[in-house]
């Protein structure tokens, strides 16, 4: 595994950081060669990347999540790879965002890409992105705020704070 870890500050408040994170599906708004994401349920996703013109299709989980704290993922099937995007606020409404990831490349492309730092750069250029994406458009619909324990919802918001789109829309 290689592991790849990025930290920088968004300036908005951490609850807005955080909300627009947990809307996956827009993620190919500012992820590079990320062409799909689709919110099965409350901890599954289904995403389709293209990575060196080679389209990719993966499953992966929440494994932990915890509002305005953290979202932590891992794979189930296709390319191996797990992440952890931590949420803090800093001074005034601002939040620190660090996002670390670890990665098993597959095949001479991916091996070549990880050994010649490409795909560290993707990692930083895709939380910059999102930084420029929230910063431009200020926060999105409500988030899931939910609580998720080893992939396993513990907590889910009650009918009065819970996102207007229905069970499992972020």
């Amino acid at each position: 595994m290689t592991d790849y870890e990025h930290t920088l500050v968004v300036d908005r408040p951490v609850r807005d950081v955080y909300n627009q994170w947990t809307q996956f599906e827009t993620f190919p708004r500012f992820m590079e060669g990320v062409t799909q994401v689709r919110q099965i349920d409350d901890t599954h996703t289904s995403w389709d990347v293209e990575i060196a013109g080679v389209e990719r299709h993966f499953d992966a989980t929440i494994t932990e999540q915890r509002p305005d704290e953290v979202v932590a993922w891992t794979t189930t099937d296709g390319s191996m790879h797990g992440g952890r995007v931590a949420f803090r606020p800093v001074e005034g409404s601002s939040t620190e965002v660090t996002l670390a990831m670890d990665f098993e490349p597959e095949g001479l492309v991916e091996k070549a890409g990880a050994a010649t730092g490409i795909v560290s750069s993707r990692v930083k250029g895709d939380l910059e992105r999102f930084k420029e994406f929230i910063e431009t458009n200020g926060p999105s619909a409500p988030g899931w705020r939910g609580q998720v324990e080893g992939g396993s919802v513990v907590d889910r918001p009650d009918a009065a704070t819970e996102d207007p789109f229905g069970p499992g829309s972020r």
